[in-house]
């Protein structure tokens, strides 16, 4: 397959609820609302064919027309719910397309939590895509504590046995490197989706690497200050 093959469709994810931190996604964030940062990487992109973003509130459509891309729809009650999952969302765009006669090969997801992602980091996935054969690609960043340190705790809050026994006395830098998801980049064919009816459970699948910097998750309040800081010290 060559680029030339791909019909990518950009969708951003927003919805107006937000329990940990009300109205996040239009939050300002050095001087812009958080959605924009997401919006104008995927603007930037060299491969996506149509960039849009699927709401249910109309200050986030009209703030994200703003800055430049399409909404569709204004997403329906039913898949705007905190028990709505994201592959709801992502096949009730794809569906509302088709009705329209314009069909897509491939889907990209792309979280407005994500603010520091940037336009090399989609266009670098989709190569990946290409380079590998991939039905999927899903960006990770190395872990910043390696899970062989974490365990749980009962309820009497008892360190015994904590750690296992293969790692203890031995350094960090010993241990293997672990990779997290870090929510920036889901890529994957529209039919496999379909299919699968998952964004997680299709394959061959490959890892697009990206650094701790540019994988901030926003989720709360210090998510917030941590991101400005970078935005504001990119050398950091």
């Amino acid at each position: 397959m060559k680029i030339d093959d791909l019909k990518i469709l950009a969708l951003i994810p927003a919805r107006g609820g937000s329990k940990r931190l009300p109205g996040k996604n239009i939050k300002d964030l050095c001087g812009r609302p958080l959605i924009a940062w997401t919006i104008e990487a995927a603007l930037n992109s060299k491969y996506l064919s149509k960039v849009v973003v699927s709401t249910d509130c109309d200050d986030i459509a009209r703030i994200s027309k703003e800055y430049g891309t399409k909404v569709p729809f204004i997403r329906p009650e039913e898949i705007s719910s905190d028990v709505a999952t994201t592959q709801d969302v992502v096949l009730h765009c794809l569906d509302f397309f088709k009705l329209k006669d314009e069909v897509f090969t491939h889907v990209i997801l792309l979280q407005p939590t994500s603010p520091l992602r940037r336009s090399e980091d989609i266009d670098g996935s989709i190569e990946l895509l290409l380079k590998k054969a991939a039905k999927a690609i899903y960006s990770v960043c190395e872990a910043e504590h390696s899970p062989l340190w974490s365990n749980t705790l009962p309820k009497d809050k008892s360190f015994d046995n904590f750690l296992r026994p293969e790692v203890n006395g031995k350094r960090s830098q010993d241990l293997p490197k672990y990779y997290r998801l870090n929510g920036s980049i889901y890529l994957v064919e529209v039919a496999e989706l379909q299919k699968t009816n998952s964004l997680h459970s299709i394959s061959p699948s490959y890892a697009y690497v990206m650094d701790r910097k540019s994988s901030v998750d926003i989720d709360e309040e210090l998510d917030f200050v941590i991101a400005e800081s970078i935005l504001k010290k990119p050398n950091i």
